[in-house]
């Protein structure tokens, strides 16, 4: 039994890796390389363009489970579009950042919307091949893969490519894609068939049905919100360390390994206090965490900034982070139709894409206009809302679902 859900768990782990090592690189390392080649901001902004692919991924998922009637059919989404995207990584090798800068941007696009596919099958494959007394520390997979990925996608391969050279990264790049697919070629998927609930054609509305279940909005409401108290303070924390006179290896070396490094050691421990509180506690609880961290930088603005306070301040901030991710992931999984497994997670999960990017561009103008104290106790405030409103409705029968 051990080593059965070892290599489930094992599998996830893997599949995570496969498509956030990549993502990173893309997301974060690449304008990197384009500043050091003297590009422009407006042509680096132009590359976040491909993150698209990952906000309209819910238009697609109806299709992967309506074509998906077993565990093996969401296994070949899997294994044939994170080849396709190793092969798009493979080709872009072969392009210079200076002369095909649109193509390499284009190419980009493609690659992470081969990869966003992987995500909806994957989700669903979790969905299904885990029990539910399994789901939070197969989370914790999802979430230590996550953050793994960005520590190797955004660190150490920045390293590579200065040693190592454009075209030399980009095929281990897509060697990296491919061996972490090796897991789930082996795993013994099972054959039967899942049940689904229409035989219709597919419809790209079918994620619209999601939001016609009794008491969504509810859930809505708290996907939309759960992270609001702490992503502000994820997104201006670079600035904020920048101005207190951090140089860039340093801030690398604090978010980059530290920050992320803390949020893949708290995805295990996450999980195990999920499955052992049950969802209804974890979620009075963390939202407190969530605010504790507001107000802890809201304090530091007060002091002198000692670096050990600052220290202390990055770890309780990602490890928050950590287990509000695995919460979220574990609670959505919950909260699916069937035959709609990774149609109805791709929509949660987006949801909360969606909202903290509209934090994220408020954190900016916030900060600029109150400062970062006054950013800072919004979040503070934000954080109480939340706690209200999710102690408002825990005893709400809908979150028995899971």
């Amino acid at each position: 039994m051990f080593k059965k859900e070892f290599s489930k768990y094992f599998t996830l782990l893997n599949l995570y890796l496969a498509q956030s090592i990549p993502m990173s690189f893309f997301s974060t390392v690449v304008p990197v390389i384009m500043r050091m080649e003297n590009y422009s901001l407006e042509s680096i902004g132009y590359l976040q363009l491909i993150k698209l692919p990952w906000i309209a991924k819910f238009f697609w998922a109806p299709f992967i489970d309506h074509t998906s009637q077993n565990l093996r059919h969401y296994r070949r989404w899997i294994l044939g579009s994170e080849i396709f995207y190793a092969i798009v990584i493979v080709a872009i090798a072969f392009l210079d950042l200076q002369t095909d800068f649109m193509t390499i941007v284009v190419m980009m696009v493609i690659a992470f919307t081969a990869s966003a596919t992987q995500d909806i099958a994957t989700d669903a494959f979790a969905i299904l091949s885990l029990k539910k007394e399994e789901r939070s520390l197969g989370n914790s997979m999802q979430s230590a893969g996550n953050f793994l990925g960005t520590m190797v996608g955004s660190g150490v391969l920045l390293v590579i490519y200065h040693y190592y050279g454009w075209s030399n990264l980009l095929f281990g790049l897509a060697g990296l894609v491919l061996i972490a697919l090796i897991p789930v070629t082996f795993y013994k998927a099972s054959a039967q068939r899942i049940h689904h609930e229409s035989k219709k054609k597919v419809s790209w509305l079918d994620f619209a049905h999601f939001f016609n279940q009794k008491g969504i909005w509810r859930h809505i409401i708290l996907l939309m919100l759960f992270y609001a108290g702490i992503i502000g303070i994820l997104t201006m924390l670079k600035p904020y360390l920048v101005d207190l006179g951090y140089s860039v290896k340093k801030i690398g070396f604090i978010v980059g390994i530290v920050g992320t490094g803390t949020g893949a050691l708290m995805t295990i421990p996450a999980g195990m206090f999920i499955r052992k509180k049950g969802l209804k506690k974890t979620l009075l609880i963390l939202p407190v965490i969530n605010f504790l961290v507001a107000a802890y930088f809201t304090w530091l603005t007060f002091t002198s900034h000692p670096p050990y306070l600052v220290y202390i301040g990055i770890v309780f901030l990602w490890a928050a982070y950590a287990m509000s991710s695995v919460f979220i992931y574990t609670l959505s999984m919950g909260i699916v139709r069937k035959g709609k497994e990774g149609t109805d997670f791709t929509v949660q999960i987006v949801l909360t894409h969606l909202s903290s990017l509209i934090i994220s561009v408020s954190s900016g103008k916030i900060a600029d206009t109150f400062t970062y104290r006054g950013l800072f106790f919004g979040e503070m405030v934000l954080g109480v809302v939340i706690i209200i409103l999710l102690y408002s409705l825990y005893r709400e029968k809908f979150y028995e679902r899971d």
